[in-house]
C-alpha cells in the first residue's frame, strides 16, 4: 500500500488585531502522511525582516520537516502580507506568531502534542522573546539570531535569551554581521536553558554562501533542515 504524500494547503490565519487594514495574513501548512497519528509534534517558522514566508531558506526546512512528519507553519507578519518594508512592532509581531500558533489548535481532534517554534533573522528575536515571556513551547529553532548591531559584537542584545527555559537550537553563519560565533558562545555560556550551536561555514545573516563557495545555497537549506530535524529528534527522546 502506497503511503499518501504530505500535502501543503494555504491557510488565512486571523489576527489577533487588525494591521495594515488587514484582519488576517496567509500561512501555507504542511501536513505529514498520517497525521493525527504518531507523535503529533508541530513546528512553526517565522521569517526575517525581508522576504516574507516564501524566503527559499524557510521554504526549503518548512518542506523538509513536513516530509519527516512534522505538522508545520510558515506564514507571513503583517507587514510582509501588506508589502511594507518597514518591519511591525514587537508586540504586532508576537500576537502575529500567537495567532500563527492558535491555528494549530484550531481542530481539537488533530491538535498536536509537541510544539516547536523559530525562525530566521527577525523572526527568531520574535519567538525567543515570545518563548521568554509566555510562551510554552519544547523546544526554539534560532537561525542567524540578531545578537547585537552590524559588526559590533561588543553591544549584545541577549536579554531574551536568558529568559527562555526551553531547550534551544542556534544556527548561524560565520559571515553572519549580526553575530559573532564567538559572541554568540560565550553568551550561551551563561544561559540557563540547554543550548546547541550548528555553524556554518561561509554563511551570512540570512544563510546564505557566496558563488565562490564550494557549497551551494541549496546545499545549506538541506544542512539546516537536518540539523533541525536532527535536534527535535534527540528533545524528544530526552
Amino acid at each position: 500500500m502506497v503511503e499518501p504524500s504530505a500535502k501543503f494547503t494555504d491557510i488565512k490565519i486571523p489576527l489577533l488585531e487588525p494591521q495594515h487594514g488587514l484582519d488576517h495574513v496567509s500561512g501555507v501548512l504542511g501536513t505529514p502522511r498520517w497525521w493525527p497519528t504518531g507523535a503529533r509534534v508541530s513546528v512553526v517558522l517565522a521569517h526575517g525582516s525581508t522576504g516574507g514566508m516564501d524566503t527559499p531558506l524557510i521554504d526549503a526546512v518548512h518542506r523538509h520537516l513536513t516530509e519527516q512528519r512534522y505538522l508545520t507553519l510558515r506564514f507571513n507578519f503583517p507587514f510582509a502580507e501588506a508589502n511594507k518594508k518597514r518591519k511591525d512592532s514587537m508586540p504586532v509581531l508576537r500576537r502575529a506568531l500567537q495567532a500563527a500558533i492558535a491555528t494549530l489548535n484550531a481542530d481539537p481532534t488533530a491538535a498536536p502534542a509537541h510544539l516547536f517554534v523559530g525562525g530566521i533573522g527577525l523572526g527568531a528575536q520574535v519567538a525567543s522573546g515570545l518563548a521568554g515571556a509566555r510562551l510554552r513551547v519544547d523546544g526554539l529553532m534560532l537561525m542567524g539570531f540578531p545578537l547585537h548591531k552590524s559588526n559590533a559584537p561588543e553591544d549584545l542584545q541577549a536579554d531574551d535569551l536568558f529568559r527562555v527555559v526551553a531547550p534551544m537550537l542556534f544556527i548561524q553563519g560565520t559571515r553572519d554581521r549580526f553575530c559573532d560565533v564567538n559572541a554568540l558562545r560565550n553568551t550561551l555560556g551563561r544561559v540557563g536553558a540547554p543550548t546547541t550551536m550548528f555553524v556554518s561555514q561561509d554563511a551570512d545573516h540570512q544563510l546564505r554562501v557566496t558563488k565562490k563557495s564550494e557549497r551551494s545555497n541549496e546545499r545549506v537549506h538541506y544542512e539546516v533542515s537536518q540539523a533541525v530535524d536532527g535536534w527535535i529528534g534527540k528533545i524528544l527522546e530526552s
